[in-house]
């Protein structure tokens, strides 16, 4: 009994209660067999102190709170994720924002407020082009990847994608052109979305070097992982001389955003921003169905393990 602990962020766990009843414990115990996690970080020392720990489940897509996934499988101790709860959200918001970029919209809004008579419908940017004449470059094109290149398909964007880790004839799949080399799609697309998950390879991944090599007036959405990002004032000065067009990003390398170059001049509506630089606030996920699956299927999952099976969606390579 008692056997389940949810260790930060629910703090009505009707739905968590429905599967486990009082398999749920209302306090962190030696006897905890697994641990349903939303941002805790899960070090080794706190596992340490969890001798009869056989599974963490996360209850969102990253797992990166998992501090070190080689020790916990040495551990023998299972790491799973739920990654498919919010793929049409988070894959639509991507789409949004793709196309806030490559129709105007908020820079528009921004700067209308200021237009007089006489100069209304006249305002149009020129770097503004048809669906169709736009490349779209996709970094990682997994479940939410491959939702984001074919509902950009159906809007008659051309879309490229850069994912080393799928299979050949994905790009026949997903109707993209695909690039093996990351360089090479930077070079070619106006608009890059970033939906690769966070690890040693991506971490930082977008730093001065990643945005040096983008073509000139790109554009960047990153719904994925913030600190695939290395830095916001990374942004600051390829959006200022227009080496970048846009920039939306619905997660942060740091959440809330700290100050700096590039915060300052977004809280202060800075007018070279004008509209340009866009945040959500780690909110892509969120729908009332997703947020009700998402931790439906931690829980079921959580209860695969007390029933004496193993987890889906390991994460750590435990077999």
């Amino acid at each position: 009994m008692n056997r389940v602990f949810i260790t930060d962020k629910i703090t009505d766990p009707y739905i968590e209660k429905e599967v486990l009843g009082d398999e749920l414990s209302p306090e962190l115990h030696e006897d905890i067999e697994v641990l349903l996690v939303w941002h805790k970080k899960i070090t080794n020392e706190f596992i340490d102190k969890l001798p009869n720990l056989k599974a963490l489940v996360r209850y969102g897509v990253g797992y990166d709170v998992f501090e070190d996934l080689e020790y916990i499988k040495q551990k023998g101790i299972y790491a799973s994720n739920t990654p498919d709860y919010g793929t049409d959200e988070v894959s639509d918001t991507a789409i949004a924002m793709i196309m806030n970029i490559a129709r105007g919209i908020t820079r528009y809004d921004y700067l209308c407020r200021d237009y007089k008579d006489g100069s209304w419908q006249s305002n149009t940017f020129n770097n503004i082009k048809r669906n169709s004449d736009y490349k779209l470059g996709v970094i990682g094109a997994g479940r939410i990847g491959g939702s984001v290149i074919l509902k950009a398909n159906a809007l008659r964007f051309q879309t490229y994608f850069y994912d080393p880790y799928l299979s050949s004839g994905t790009e026949k799949m997903l109707g993209a052109k695909r690039f093996d080399d990351l360089d090479e799609l930077l070079a070619t697309c106006d608009i890059i979305s970033i939906n690769c998950p966070l690890n040693a390879e991506t971490n930082a991944l977008v730093d001065e070097k990643f945005i040096a090599k983008m073509k000139k007036g790109a554009s960047i959405v990153n719904t994925a992982r913030g600190p695939i990002v290395k830095d916001l004032d990374v942004f600051y000065e390829p959006l200022k001389s227009g080496h970048l067009n846009c920039v939306n990003l619905d997660v942060l390398p740091s959440e809330p955003p700290k100050n700096g170059l590039m915060i300052d001049a977004w809280r202060a509506k800075e007018s070279w921003l004008d509209g340009r630089f866009l945040i959500n606030p780690h909110s892509a996920f969120y729908s009332d169905k997703a947020y009700f699956e998402m931790r439906q299927k931690a829980v079921l999952n959580a209860k695969r393990v007390l029933d004496g099976k193993k987890p889906i969606n390991i994460v750590n390579g435990l077999k």
